[in-house]
C-alpha cells in the first residue's frame, strides 16, 4: 500500500472517530464521554484509539475546530446568496449565525461543554474563528462603501466593532436565555442600529 492511500485510509478513520466522538459530546456532554466509549463506537480498542489522538481533549478540539468551520462556510453562503444591498448581506449574516446557533443548541444543549473548553483552553481557536467572522464582516463593508450605500472609514476598526455588538446572537451561552422570537427581534433592531450608523450621510 503506498503513502497516498495509507494517509486517505488514516484520515477516513480520523473523520469516523470525530464522527462518534461529535455524536457522544452532544447526547451525553464532554465530561460524561470516555475515550474507550468512543473507541467501541468505532469498533476500535482503546489503545487504537491512542494512536491518532494524544487524548480526549485533542478530539475535542478536532470537533470543535471543524463544527466552527461548517459553521463559518454555511454563514458565509448564506450572506453570498443574500440581496444585492450591503445592508440585506449584513441581516442576512446576523440572522444565519443566530439561526444556526439555535438550532445546534436546540438539537444538542449538551455542546456548551465543548464551547466551554474551548474557550478556556483553547483560546486560539476561538480568536481565529472570530478572524474568519469579522473577515466576512469586513467584505460586507467593502462592498457597502463601493456602492456607496456605506461610508466606513477603517473597515477593520469597524468590522470588528460590528462583530463586538452581535456576540450575544453568535454564543452559544446565551441561548437559553431568549426564546427564538426574541432572539430574532433583537438581532434586527441590532442591525437596524447598525446599518443607520453605517450608512452614507
Amino acid at each position: 500500500m503506498n503513502a497516498i492511500n495509507l494517509n486517505a485510509e488514516v484520515d477516513e478513520l480520523k473523520i469516523k472517530i470525530l464522527d462518534a466522538a461529535k455524536e457522544r459530546f452532544q447526547v451525553y456532554g464532554y465530561g460524561k464521554t470516555t475515550m474507550a466509549e468512543i473507541a467501541k463506537d468505532v469498533n476500535m480498542s482503546a489503545a487504537n484509539l491512542y494512536r491518532y489522538f494524544e487524548n480526549k481533549q485533542d478530539i475535542a478540539l478536532e470537533c470543535s475546530d471543524r463544527c466552527m468551520s461548517e459553521r463559518l462556510t454555511l454563514i458565509r453562503e448564506a450572506v453570498c446568496q443574500a440581496g444585492s444591498s450591503a445592508a440585506e448581506r449584513l441581516r442576512t449574516l446576523v440572522l444565519a449565525s443566530l439561526r444556526t446557533n439555535l438550532d445546534e443548541f436546540e438539537k444538542s444543549p449538551k455542546i456548551n461543554e465543548l464551547i466551554e473548553l474551548v474557550s478556556k483552553n483553547h483560546t486560539a481557536l476561538v480568536k481565529d474563528k472570530v478572524q474568519a467572522q469579522c473577515a466576512i464582516i469586513a467584505e460586507i463593508l467593502a462592498f457597502g462603501n463601493e456602492t456607496g450605500e456605506f461610508e466606513v472609514a477603517d473597515i477593520i476598526k469597524t468590522s470588528r466593532t460590528v462583530h463586538a455588538s452581535l456576540v450575544l446572537f453568535d454564543f452559544p451561552l446565551f441561548d437559553g436565555f431568549f426564546s427564538r422570537e426574541e432572539f430574532e427581534t433583537m438581532a434586527n433592531n441590532v442591525v437596524d442600529l447598525l446599518v443607520n450608523g453605517l450608512r452614507k450621510n
